[in-house]
């Protein structure tokens, strides 16, 4: 077989590579859309917050997914959870241990560990963690990740829902700054400051994913370095 007819078996053999990771991945986009959670867990959820009606919960359980499918379509790299209502109804979907490893291995192919909620910092793998699902959320709702005009759901739903001790955000910093360290409650956060290196010195997180870029697919094992953990 000369050089020639090796290299069209291996150009064929990447496409077809790429196009089963892809189809493998909108499989489990599906499954994450889909996916029935566990009776009564929203009614934990509602324990947790009283202040919750069932409409507001379902809201959040959106939120989750967008988190879920952010984490998936990022190839399962490290993520951070940027609102504080929605981490409580995922550490409560994690108590129902069987279901949640269940779905993990259905929609990553591995489990992801939780990761409490936070802003940008100094901590640069939770602020790479946050940028890749500031980037990945707003790019499912097609909002423009570096000049937002609004929010996309993850990143609205606790000043939404009034959260008490919620992280607010706004789409653009212009007027609306806060002071340096002031992580108080109601105090607000910017879209825009996800594209800036002021915090880390760097941007890592924003941006680096692609259609060829899918690090869970190396296996069935999934999720390798990316899952994060606490």
């Amino acid at each position: 077989m000369n050089i020639s007819a090796l290299a069209v078996i291996a150009t064929l053999l990447l496409l077809l590579t790429m196009l089963w990771r892809r189809w493998r991945r909108s499989v489990r986009a599906d499954y994450i859309r889909t996916y029935t959670f566990p009776p009564a867990l929203y009614e934990k959820l509602r324990k947790r917050r009283p202040e919750l009606a069932l409409k507001d919960c379902q809201l959040v359980g959106r939120a989750l997914r967008q988190f879920f499918l952010a984490y998936l379509q990022g190839g399962c790299r490290y993520v951070s959870m940027p609102s504080q209502v929605t981490d409580d109804l995922w550490h409560e979907l994690i108590l129902y241990t069987r279901h949640y490893d269940s779905f993990c291995k259905k929609a990553f192919g591995g489990f992801l560990h939780h990761t409490p909620a936070v802003v940008l910092s100094r901590n640069k793998q939770n602020n790479s963690g946050l940028r890749r699902i500031w980037w990945l959320a707003c790019r499912e709702e097609n909002i423009d990740p570096r000049k937002p005009s609004r929010l996309p759901l993850l990143f609205a739903i606790d000043k939404k829902l009034n959260i008490a001790d919620g992280f607010v955000y706004v789409p653009d910093c212009r007027g609306v700054r806060r002071a340096d360290g002031d992580n108080s409650s109601g105090t607000p956060y910017c879209g825009g400051d996800f594209s800036s290196s002021d915090f880390d010195g760097g941007t890592d997180g924003f941006g680096d994913w692609s259609d060829s870029s899918d690090s869970s697919d190396g296996g069935d094992g999934g999720c390798g370095g990316g899952c994060g953990g606490d």
